[in-house]
């Protein structure tokens, strides 16, 4: 192709804006570079894409390195991008405020996770070049201030490419060996680009996942590293990290020196209150004169069993007292002769209660038959008969009530209240006409 064999369009420099930005799952990257005056579609393939120290995005002005060439499908050119920085700020310094960012609110950074540094550390693991300025401050101060730990060295590379991976092995193989109780890991001051294997994830992350508590010390006070947010303590120098590493052995001597003079007071405390005690004893009437408080003593204490016995036998002589009156009175309550005399006071009570009883039952019976003699006799017709009245019956012994029972001639029977008539019908007459 012409565009691609053209010398002129071969490791071409292009500054511009991205847009249009998009990463594949595949890590390529697709986006357009635009200026005020035009614009051109971009490639950058993930294997160069890995190698950036920042994760571009839309509106990030960025100076790109590449080739020019043809994408045949769609017949247009694109401009395959080799190596890619931010215009107007280092790419170093985005590539750190990117991964800050992110470790930051994965909670890498949180003071809640931060462990305590071991106050008095049986081994001390230092994880540094075995030939800067910075491991042997380290290991004089460590000396100088706490000479009963040992400490290991761990030499690894602390700059260029391979500086990452060999701190970073440095920590996992300290954590397997487990022989210190605690990790300083730095070095001297620097650049950015010299300090910055110190600003690598994987770093940061194998200080986060230490099971040994780390001390980063990276540089000189005003430098700042991604290990520092992550690490334990941080250090403003190697030196102010080996002394927060380990107590100072004058500090110790004075701490034991102040310890050993509190007990040595207490102990001649407690001897000279033991030895006052001692005296008292000594002058107490038990030793003196023992005989004399051994016979007084057992008179108070035959004083004190007689009035506890005189005291037990009345109070038992009490109770059985108590006991044997109520034993009596169930005694006399089951006797024979007084169980007959009450069941015979029982049996005349009921005797009379029976009487009472029927005589109340026969009185209430003879009212109640006069009630219904009188009411009988009330509606009797011998009573109205007596009274004028009398009862007719016809041949066939039916009572007449109605004329229309009887013809002319009929023999009927009046019946009275001191006798009988027979009698023959010889005229009827009704109430509204003459039969």
């Amino acid at each position: 192709m012409k565009l691609e064999s053209d010398a002129l369009l071969q490791d071409v420099w292009v500054r511009g804006e991205i847009s249009n930005f998009t990463r594949h799952s595949s890590g390529h990257m697709y986006f357009t570079l635009k200026d005020k005056d035009s614009r051109i579609k971009c490639v950058m393939f993930a294997a160069q894409a890995g190698r950036m120290q920042f994760m571009p995005k839309d509106g990030t002005r960025v100076i790109a390195r590449g080739n020019v060439a043809v994408y045949e499908r769609d017949g247009q050119y694109q401009f395959y991008i080799m190596s890619m920085q931010p215009d107007g700020i280092g790419s170093l310094y985005l590539a750190f405020e990117q991964l800050k960012r992110k470790l930051e609110e994965e909670g890498l950074f949180a003071a809640e996770r931060k462990r305590p540094i071991p106050r008095f550390p049986g081994a001390i693991g230092v994880i540094t070049s075995p030939t800067g300025a910075a491991v042997r401050d380290i290991v004089i101060t460590l000396q100088r201030r706490y000479p009963s730990a040992p400490v290991l060295l761990c030499p690894v590379s602390v700059q260029g490419t391979g500086a990452a991976p060999s701190i970073v092995k440095a920590i996992r193989l300290m954590n397997e060996r487990r022989e210190v109780d605690v990790l300083i890991v730095g070095r001297g001051g620097g650049s950015l680009e010299e300090l910055w294997a110190f600003n690598e994830e994987a770093v940061a992350r194998a200080i986060a996942s230490s099971a040994i508590p780390v001390i980063s010390a990276v540089g000189h006070e005003t430098d700042f590293t991604i290990a520092d947010f992550v690490a334990d303590l941080r250090a403003a120098t190697p030196t102010a990290a080996a002394e927060l590493a380990v107590p100072h052995r004058t500090e110790l001597r004075q701490t034991v020196g102040h310890l050993a003079q509190r007990l040595q007071n207490g102990l001649m405390n407690q001897v000279s209150r033991k030895r006052e005690k001692l005296v008292r004893l000594k002058r107490s009437p038990f030793l003196t004169d023992p005989r004399r408080q051994l016979t007084m003593q057992q008179a108070v204490r035959l004083d004190r069993l007689t009035s506890a016995l005189t005291y037990r036998l009345k109070t038992t002589a009490a109770g059985a007292k108590d006991r044997f009156g109520r034993l009596d009175r169930r005694l006399a309550g089951t006797n024979p002769r007084e169980h007959a005399r009450h069941a015979s006071r029982r049996l005349d009570m009921a005797k009379l209660k029976l009487l009472q009883g029927m005589s109340a039952q026969v009185k209430d019976a003879k009212h109640g038959f006069a009630l219904q003699l009188k009411r009988l006799d009330a509606l009797s017709p011998l009573k109205v008969m007596q009274r004028g009245y009398s009862l007719v019956y016809n041949e066939r012994k039916q009572l007449v009530k109605s004329i229309e029972q009887v013809q002319l001639g009929d023999l009927v029977r009046v019946k009275l209240s001191d006798g009988e008539l027979d009698c023959q019908v010889w005229s009827m007459k009704g109430e509204n006409a003459d039969v």
